[in-house]
C-alpha cells in the first residue's frame, strides 16, 4: 500500500514541481516552510509535494495529531530514501532526554523540537540537534528578551537553524491551538535569530505574517486541516504558494 502511494505521488510532485516552475516558484525557498502534526505517508508526500521543506512528526501523546513511533519510523525510512533533502523534526513535549534520543534514532529525524516546559539544560543535552518552542504571551519586549536568552545560550554557534520557534501562548495548549502569536514582538526576535514562526498561520495570513515578521521559516499544523488532525492537500498548496508569491512580488526582478 505505501508503494503504490509513494508512486503516485512521484509522478504528481514532478508534475507540480513543473507546473511551479512556470509560475516562479519551483524549488528555490527563501522562507522555509514546515508542515506539521504529519500522521501518515500519504499526508507526508502530499505536504512535498505542496512545497514543504520541513516535515514535524508530534510524539505528544495528547495531541490529536500524535504519531505512534514504529508507524512514523516507517513512513520516514520511505522520506530518507526518496526524499533525503526533506528534514524531518520530532515534536516532544516534556518527554524524558533519553527517550526522544531513542526516538530521534529510530526514525531517523534531523532535530527535535522541544515543544513543553523544557529547560535549557534540556536543549543543550541534544548537541545542536534540538530546538526550543517558545510561547510569548502579549508582553514588553524586555520581558521576550528575558523569556527567549536562557535557550539562546544552549544553542552551539555550529547548530544548524531555526535557533528557536514562536508560538502562542495558549493555557494548558502545547501548539497546534490556532491562536495567532505575537507578530510585533516575533519581528523584534526575527531580526536577530533565525526563528520558525508558527501559531495560528493559515494560507490566507500568512503572507501578511511573512511581511511583518520577516521568519526564517513558518510552521503550520491546524491551518492546511480540514478537520482536526487531518491533513488537507489544496490547503498545504494554498499555503505555500501564498509565502511564494509573497516571495516574487517583493524580488528584485518583479519590480523591473
Amino acid at each position: 500500500m505505501m508503494m503504490s502511494l509513494l508512486r503516485s505521488f512521484k509522478h504528481n510532485y514532478a508534475q507540480v514541481l513543473e507546473s511551479d516552475h512556470s509560475f516562479g516558484i519551483g524549488r528555490v525557498i527563501m522562507t522555509i516552510i514546515k508542515i506539521c502534526g504529519i500522521k501518515t505517508l500519504k499526508d507526508s508526500l502530499a505536504a512535498i509535494v505542496a512545497g514543504a521543506d520541513y516535515l514535524g512528526f508530534n510524539f505528544y501523546s495528547k495531541s490529536v495529531r500524535f504519531i505512534e513511533k514504529e508507524i512514523c519510523a516507517e513512513i520516514t525510512s520511505i522520506l530518507k530514501r526518496e526524499h533525503p533533502n526533506i528534514k524531518l523534526i520530532g515534536v516532544f513535549v516534556n518527554s524524558p532526554v533519553d527517550e526522544v534520543k531513542d526516538i530521534l534514532e529510530t526514525c531517523s529525524l534531523d532535530l527535535a523540537q522541544l515543544h513543553g516546559d523544557e529547560t535549557p539544560e534540556m536543549v543543550t543535552a541534544f548537541d545542536g540537534r534540538a530546538f526550543k518552542a517558545i510561547r510569548l504571551p502579549v508582553q514588553s519586549q524586555e520581558q521576550v528578551s528575558t523569556s527567549v536568552f536562557p535557550f539562546l545560550k544552549s544553542v552551539p554557534e555550529s547548530a544548524s537553524p531555526p535557533a528557536f520557534l514562536i508560538d502562542a501562548a495558549v493555557k494548558g495548549v502545547y501548539g497546534g491551538s490556532g491562536v495567532t502569536a505575537d507578530w510585533p514582538a516575533a519581528a523584534e526576535l526575527a531580526k536577530r535569530y533565525p526563528l520558525l514562526l508558527a501559531g495560528g498561520l493559515t494560507p490566507e495570513n500568512v503572507a501578511d505574517a511573512v511581511r511583518q515578521v520577516k521568519p526564517w521559516g513558518v510552521d503550520v499544523a491546524s491551518g492546511v486541516e480540514s478537520a482536526a488532525g487531518e491533513k488537507d492537500a489544496s490547503r498545504m498548496k494554498a499555503f505555500v504558494r501564498a509565502v511564494k508569491r509573497l516571495e516574487i512580488s517583493q524580488s528584485p526582478v518583479s519590480n523591473h
